[in-house]
């Protein structure tokens, strides 16, 4: 391709269709034709039909893994330009014995901290079902829940799981922690009580889950673990969907082994229509905007921009 020939980008899963407005494309008008696309598509044929005109990929976080086989299907790609520090659903390997360059944009932390809070605060104080009620003409349905002397059960204590605790401490709970790494010098550190294993899951009032995916946290949180806590505690994943054995977790809150869950992440996302997440009475569940904020996506937006300019005037020098 030559360098005066303008490039087709595409720019993947824009859900709230805002990519265009979050940041000055201007810089690529004369070199490249973009598409944005609104909609999200799993499968895999009608994927590779539609990017494989492309050159340059702008993918969201996860949204559309980039496995071996896609990327292998992809013979015009050369560029994938994700957002976020880092994406497990691209193949690297792959991407790098075809020739793809993988560029990486800024990120925060401070939306998911902030979300996962008003998680809690929504499912403990029955915040949805209250509004329900005064839409459709009624008034008070039930009982809130105190956090002051409550605990917090915090799995994982990395950037995300310490500020939660920091806010944890604010409304005055008991604050406990444990992940496969932590250590007593960390939990010290963030002025949280290190715990094991079992004792975070049969003490946590709320248990809030901040570790990454991999094989050693897939199903970190099973049929066992969840049947250790106590009826009256609540689970909140903002973290990744397939850390938490799904079909244990509806099982335990159907039974009301467990009070509620509150629940951003899932095994499949979008997640399907009939899953029962959708409907149980005790879950508040939303589409994954723990990190969907104004702020971050200008910074996910503008840096994917200057990763592209960047890119095209490497490859023109």
């Amino acid at each position: 391709m030559s360098t005066s020939t303008p490039i087709r980008i595409a720019v993947l899963d824009d859900y709230q269709n805002v990519a265009l407005s979050m940041a000055d494309w201007s810089p690529l008008a004369a070199r490249a034709e973009i598409t944005v696309f609104n909609d999200h598509i799993a499968e895999r044929d009608a994927l590779l039909e539609r990017l494989r005109p492309f050159d340059v990929v702008c993918a969201m976080r996860e949204r559309t893994p980039f496995s071996r086989d896609i990327i292998e299907n992809l013979p015009n790609l050369k560029l994938i330009a994700s957002t976020g520090a880092a994406n497990a659903a691209i193949d690297l390997e792959a991407a790098a014995e075809r020739g793809v360059e993988v560029r990486h944009t800024g990120y925060a932390s401070t939306p998911t901290i902030e979300f996962t809070w008003a998680l809690i605060l929504a499912m403990v104080r029955n915040i949805p079902a209250e509004h329900r009620s005064l839409t459709e003409g009624g008034w008070q349905t039930g009982l809130g829940t105190e956090l002051a002397g409550k605990t917090l059960g915090l799995l994982g204590l990395g950037r995300v799981g310490s500020a939660v605790g920091v806010i944890g401490r604010a409304f005055r709970m008991n604050v406990i922690a444990w992940s496969q790494n932590l250590t007593p010098e960390r939990a010290a550190e963030k002025g949280v009580q290190l715990v094991d294993r079992d004792t975070l899951f049969r003490t946590s009032d709320v248990l809030s889950i901040h570790v990454r995916l991999s094989e050693r946290t897939h199903h970190l949180v099973g049929a066992k673990e969840l049947a250790q806590m106590k009826p009256t505690s609540r689970l909140v994943n903002t973290s990744r969907g397939p850390i938490v054995d799904n079909a244990a977790l509806v099982d335990a809150l159907r039974s009301g082994k467990l009070a509620g869950a509150a629940i951003d992440v899932y095994d499949e996302e979008p997640l399907a229509a009939d899953d029962p997440l959708r409907s149980l009475s005790n879950v508040l569940a939303t589409p994954h905007i723990g990190y969907v904020s104004e702020e971050l996506y200008r910074t996910f937006y503008g840096d994917t921009v200057r990763n592209i300019v960047e890119w095209l005037d490497t490859r023109k020098a």
